[in-house]
């Protein structure tokens, strides 16, 4: 399907694309191979114009000419219309040759046989360039689908001056910790020491927190493994929190943006969020980021420690298989990686940078630097605590709304972890 045709489709899909789209991978892929017998690899990213608009114009001039058989189409889709505009053109055939998606959604698609299997299209020695850990995330049912590409490990921001107030000299750096510091924090500072949300369309924290504290999520057979004694102390965990009045009231009703607002605020202590909230902070409140200091995710006994990932994916249905690999690796090669990291403020996810100079904060290091810093450090430890499953947002509403349920008094917690397991067993 050519170029012209695809992207007047796009003008008209967002109007009827529906979640209950039936992926239909077969039919015309995305490239275009009429133009003078070159190839052309349509690459999709979500919302890095127009501030990376340079450095992709110069990544894919610098691909092409060591390709002169390739042509890339670079195409920025808005953060909030990829799902749909992805779902609707692998439904119609009309798929990009590369795009870029979060495994959490990637594994979705991966689970309907929509991209293409990289076992057979990547060397080992190719597939070891990345993280094994990360690597790992993309992989469903054994087959790798992914191309790991930049990572986000969320630090912990802390207020030094709230937290001095407060009588504690070291922040927590477990979720036992936490909750006594939560008390001492409220006690003699009127203060919360952090807000996270529960609201099931926001945010997975809350269940990460049960991977960290050693709790699995499902089972090999894909059914509730967290109807279990550990998997009830979590529930207590948070139920407590709530009910001791030790987290916000609007953590039932609002997301992170609010986690963010009240840190800025000088409300909570604490702010789990990647180093490049710091600039944010810096403009909005210059007090508190003068304030703010920046430590190691807050973990469980096991030390477990979250990732956020983007990576690349290729559609099965692609007509340039050949040509969009090779222009994924590209993309995803360690120099490329590196140069991407230090212009987003991000973090590369090839094993070769773990070792590089981004885990070392320069001497006389700004604030968002040490952070970056803080951040890299965790890379070799890192993962994507959330399994890929097709169904992870039914997952995550069955266990935060009975979660829910018994912060507000209305289920037991044993009442509520039942639930939640029977709810997602049954669906």
């Amino acid at each position: 399907m050519k170029l012209f045709q695809r992207r007047h489709f796009l003008s008209r899909m967002a109007a009827w694309a529906t979640a209950g789209v039936l992926l239909a991978v077969a039919g015309c892929g995305g490239g275009d191979t009429s133009q003078a017998g070159k190839q052309e690899v349509e690459f999709w990213t979500m919302q890095l114009q127009p501030k990376f608009t340079d450095y992709f114009n110069q990544l894919i001039a610098d691909f092409e000419a060591a390709n002169p058989d390739v042509d890339v189409v670079w195409v920025d889709i808005p953060w909030a219309d990829m799902q749909s505009k992805i779902l609707t053109a692998v439904s119609a055939g009309t798929a990009p040759d590369v795009v870029n998606l979060n495994p959490d959604f990637a594994s979705q698609l991966a689970s309907r046989n929509a991209w293409l299997s990289l076992e057979q299209q990547l060397s080992p020695e190719d597939q070891a360039t990345y993280l094994p850990k990360i690597w790992q995330a993309t992989t469903l049912n054994g087959e790798s689908f992914g191309f790991p590409w930049y990572l986000t490990t969320r630090v912990t921001l802390f207020n030094s001056q709230l937290l001095e107030q407060a009588g504690i000299s070291e922040p927590p750096s477990t979720y036992g910790e936490l909750a006594t510091a939560a008390k001492q924090i409220k006690d003699k500072t009127g203060k919360y020491a952090f807000f996270i949300s529960f609201v099931p369309e926001d945010a997975a924290d809350v269940l990460q927190s049960f991977i960290q504290m050693g709790v699995p999520l499902v089972d090999d057979a894909g059914n509730a493994a967290f109807n279990t004694p550990a998997g009830k102390a979590v529930f207590q965990y948070w139920t407590d929190l709530y009910q001791q009045e030790l987290l916000p009231r609007e953590v039932l009703t609002q997301g992170h943006r609010r986690a963010i607002e009240l840190y800025q605020a000088g409300e909570t202590v604490f702010l789990a969020s990647g180093a490049e909230a710091l600039s944010n902070i810096e403009k909005n409140a210059p007090a508190i980021a003068t304030a703010t200091k920046t430590a190691p995710q807050i973990t469980g006994e096991t030390g477990k420690k979250n990732v956020a990932a983007m990576n690349l994916v290729v559609p099965r249905a692609t007509d340039v298989p050949e040509a969009a690999v090779k222009f994924a690796l590209y993309v995803t090669n360690n120099d490329n990686q590196i140069s991407f990291a230090q212009a987003a403020n991000v973090l590369p996810s090839t094993a070769a940078a773990v070792d590089s100079t981004l885990t070392e904060a320069p001497e006389g290091a700004t604030p968002v630097e040490i952070a970056r810093a803080v951040s890299a450090n965790q890379l070799a430890d890192a993962e994507v605590l959330i399994p890929a499953l097709e169904d992870v947002k039914t997952l995550q509403k069955a266990i935060y709304d009975n979660l829910q349920a018994a912060m507000l008094g209305e289920k037991t917690v044993d009442d509520a972890v039942a639930d939640a397991a029977d709810e997602w067993n049954s669906r």
